[in-house]
């Protein structure tokens, strides 16, 4: 993507921001964070939102305020970024993964129950690519196990489940604002959004190393705070995300008109929810030549994810082997994400497309 053009946007508003900021001499958690945590809030529709350092920080912590630690088993997905089981491994748990659906590449909800043990503690859903899990089914199996829902919806923000904005539908939703992602800040930056006053409490102490109070600490925790001059960007962006959302369903909606007689698999659009196309993912089975064609014509592209995490050496020890989970291991064998951005223009997309069908042929 080309954020470029999106700075170009924001310029002149942040950079005042950044200077005063710089008068007050207030960097860390100070007013502008303060304001983004009540408007994310607002926005996903929940009423308490903690600003914490990045996307990996907000699902740590989050299990660690929900007392998820040793000889306890998260259930997630294989198919994701390698943060999403690597809190759980930090926490002390074990992550137990679960195959995905086909058409979603999110965790397929037929399959939870199957490994749920008297250890289980949480599901961890993955709102992968901006499209959301089927929240509905998940929190029934949740409810009747006596399960922790943790949302990842790093990849997803504004995305929504039926009438619900992912992150406000299980116990804590955790949000990513790398500058790649919907919502994204120039920096690093992190979200968790929650329901319980009791949680809030909990997760700002974690962020702060633990503290209750000035220099008292009940717990180790960790450096993990939102700075003034990421939080007063987001909030800038913030206002136009909405449209930004808008541009990227458009982008999608082209891309799935042009390649429709390619062969090449498009996104699903499932009724249930709203895709906010956070990558724009395909399935190509001639992938290798596919992106050739495309690097040589300087168009980037990436394979997001290549690896399952099951078939990481991390994750040796849980005997899980090439063929367990087939369906995440075949789409990480045939995915592609193509270049998609708010301000990407209907040439740019017909050049991708015009690539992959010579690439094709």
């Amino acid at each position: 993507m080309d954020l470029s053009q999106q700075f170009r946007s924001v310029e002149e508003e942040w950079l005042a921001s950044i200077r005063q900021t710089g008068a007050t001499g207030q960097f860390i958690l100070g007013p502008n964070v303060a304001a983004l945590e009540a408007e994310i809030a607002a926005y996903i529709g929940v009423p308490h939102a903690v600003a914490v350092a990045n996307g990996t920080d907000a699902l740590l912590l989050s299990l660690r305020a929900l007392g998820i630690g040793p000889g306890d088993e998260v259930i997630t997905t294989p198919f994701t970024f390698f943060a999403s089981a690597e809190v759980i491994t930090h926490v002390g748990a074990t992550p137990v993964f679960v195959d995905i659906c086909r058409d979603t590449y999110n965790i397929d909800p037929d399959l939870i129950e199957d490994v749920i043990t008297e250890r289980s503690k949480a599901i961890m859903p993955v709102h992968l690519f901006g499209c959301p899990a089927d929240m509905t089914r998940i929190e029934a199996i949740a409810n009747t196990y006596e399960l922790k829902v943790v949302e990842d919806a790093a990849q997803a923000f504004g995305a929504k489940w039926r009438q619900s904005v992912v992150g406000s539908i299980g116990d804590v939703g955790c949000f990513s604002f790398y500058p790649t992602k919907v919502l994204g800040c120039y920096g690093d930056g992190g979200m968790v959004v929650c329901q319980e006053q009791s949680m809030v409490e909990r997760l700002r102490s974690l962020r702060n190393h633990g503290a209750t109070a000035s220099y008292v600490h009940n717990q180790a925790g960790y450096n993990s705070r939102l700075d003034e001059i990421q939080a007063s960007l987001l909030r800038i962006k913030l206002r136009g995300i909405d449209a930004d959302i808008a541009s990227r369903q458009h982008v999608a909606k082209r891309y799935d008109t042009l390649l429709h007689d390619t062969g090449v698999g498009t996104p699903p659009w499932p009724n249930e929810c709203q895709h906010v196309f956070n990558l724009y993912t395909v399935r190509i089975q001639q992938r290798e030549r596919v992106r050739q064609f495309l690097r040589e014509a300087d168009i980037g592209c990436s394979v997001y994810y290549p690896v399952p995490l099951h078939l990481q050496e991390v994750y040796r020890g849980l005997n899980l082997e090439r063929g367990s989970l087939p369906v995440s291991e075949q789409v990480a064998d045939e995915v592609l994400s193509l270049p998609i951005f708010p301000e990407m223009s209907d040439n740019q997309i017909d050049m991708v497309c015009e690539k992959i069908e010579s690439a094709l042929q």
